[in-house]
């Protein structure tokens, strides 16, 4: 199992980035306006807006939180024996997928009002892979007798 430890952190370091680089979603209003936004730009775009407590927010749970997490599965993985993820840090990143559900019910929602179409983006896609993969190595870290604390 350890062998198996760097290629899904490697992996899911990788699809973070794309996950929230590439647009996560393709919006289209009136045949003439579309919008394909990623993560980073709707932060961006909160933050722009005015909007800043939920560019905040949106920015820790889904940026921040999961690239400390990498960052210290990262550490766990290859650092001092007694290096671990903290409990209270494992419990934060539980909510990482519910982006990933968010802009699901956005698609949903465009789809049934008429009013838009909304179609997934490989963002979503590589953001996805990035929670599932990381859930994966903190399952290996812990089970790994020299990354344990």
């Amino acid at each position: 199992m350890r062998r198996l430890l760097p290629p899904i952190l490697f992996l899911a370091s990788v699809c973070f980035a794309f996950g929230i680089a590439l647009p996560l979603i393709h919006v289209e209003r009136l045949f003439f306006f579309t919008d394909e936004p990623s993560l980073v730009g709707m932060v961006a775009a909160l933050w722009a807006g005015g909007d800043w407590l939920l560019a905040a927010t949106v920015g820790l749970f889904s940026i921040a939180f999961p690239a400390m997490k990498l960052a210290l599965l990262h550490n766990a993985a290859y650092g001092r024996p007694e290096t671990a993820v903290p409990g209270w840090f494992r419990m934060l990143s539980n909510w990482s997928m519910l982006d990933v559900l968010l802009v699901a019910l956005v698609i949903f929602a465009a789809k049934t009002s008429g009013l838009a179409t909304a179609f997934t983006k490989p963002g979503l896609w590589f953001f996805a892979a990035s929670v599932l993969l990381t859930a994966t190595a903190s399952a290996l870290v812990k089970r790994t007798p020299s990354a344990a604390s």
